[in-house]
């Protein structure tokens, strides 16, 4: 192997173990990111029950489900 061919190397091997700090690092601060995962998922929930809450108010408001005093 010449000289260029041990740069090239080198500097491959340089660009892997910056990509593998960079993973790292980013491995690291994940439990916050999952952590905004899970809010997110009980905005949705929270969101989703509302919406069937607004949707059997009304059934009961147009299909007359309500108390009948007939």
């Amino acid at each position: 192997m010449d000289q260029t061919d041990k740069r090239k190397v080198a500097a491959a091997i340089g660009g892997v173990m910056e990509y593998l700090a960079q993973e790292e690092a980013a491995a690291l601060a994940a439990p916050s990111a999952q952590a905004a995962g899970l809010q997110g998922l009980w905005a949705l929930s929270g969101r989703r029950h509302a919406m069937r809450l607004r949707c059997l108010m009304q059934l009961r408001a147009f299909c007359g489900a309500g108390p009948r005093l007939g």
